[in-house]
């Protein structure tokens, strides 16, 4: 039986700056328009929390029942390592997708856009089929795809919307950061892992552009955070504040572009996620003191 701490590593812990950001920068540009709700901005970070970890307990079911988690480089999986049973780690990921679904439905009540619960729908849909049934997505090079648009696209102009009601075009410009950002981490994640997912049979996309194409997206996707800031502070000069996730990003970029494989690929991880939760709080403070 898995330890608390075993659950806890396989509910992936430093994923959790893809639910938090877009959320902060949806409540900044919320608060700019001067829409800003507390409750409705605390109900939007509760779905975007239960619908990742639901998305790490589903991926870590599907891909460990098919075997592909059997020899890993990165953390601890549940099901892979025999340490939960499959069943187990499934219905820990529906009761994640069932508090998304509560909380969402809660805060769609609230706001009276009613044609938000189908996106919800699609959203809890995406992140069971990422790894899960007979033909995931995953497996087909649309992961990053998805990333983007759920935890870019979606969470940031969904928490927007939900409480000023419109959209706006530093929503817009936040949404795009962060679903890049996102990406920017699993496209690490993915470079690491195309040993392993090639002997498997898992069809990311790194294994399907290859290793050298794989790292200029990654060195693509995180120059787009910073583009958006310098065109807002056209607009509004305290976006610039986002430059100070840029420091994080220095020792990434360079092992990126030197070819680091392997475990020493697990920091960018880990300093792409801090990055993007950095980015996301500066601009939040940046639009709210814009807006102020």
């Amino acid at each position: 039986m898995a330890t608390v701490a075993q659950w806890i590593e396989g509910a992936r812990p430093r994923t959790l700056p893809n639910a938090i950001a877009p959320v902060l920068v949806g409540n900044g540009a919320a608060f700019a328009l001067g829409g800003f709700d507390p409750t409705r901005g605390v109900l939007t970070l509760v779905v975007a929390l239960a619908l990742i970890i639901g998305v790490n307990f589903a991926n870590d079911y599907s891909d460990g029942v098919r075997g592909t988690d059997d020899v890993r480089v990165g953390p601890l999986r549940l099901v892979g390592s025999k340490v939960a049973e499959p069943k187990t780690v499934r219905l820990a990921a529906f009761a994640c997708f069932g508090i998304a679904a509560v909380a969402g439905l809660v805060v769609t009540v609230l706001s009276g856009s009613y044609w938000l619960i189908a996106v919800g729908a699609l959203c809890i849909a995406a992140a069971w089929f990422y790894t899960g049934g007979k033909r995931p997505y995953g497996y087909a090079g649309l992961g990053e795809l998805a990333v983007f648009v759920c935890f870019g696209l979606v969470a940031v102009l969904g928490t927007l919307y939900v409480q000023a009601g419109q959209f706006s075009g530093y929503g817009i410009g936040g949404a795009v950061a962060i679903g890049c950002f996102s990406s920017a981490v699993l496209v690490a994640n993915n470079l690491r892992d195309i040993p392993t997912d090639t002997e498997s049979g898992k069809r990311t996309l790194a294994v399907l552009i290859g290793d050298q194409d794989t790292r200029n997206l990654y060195l693509g996707l995180i120059v787009v955070p910073f583009l958006v800031s310098i065109v807002g502070s056209f607009r509004d000069g305290y976006l610039l504040l986002g430059f100070l996730a840029l420091p994080l990003l220095v020792n990434s970029a360079r092992k990126m572009i030197k070819g680091a494989t392997g475990k020493a690929l697990i920091p960018v991880l880990r300093d792409t996620g801090l990055a993007m939760l950095v980015w996301a709080v500066t601009t939040a403070v940046a639009l709210v003191l814009g807006g102020a």
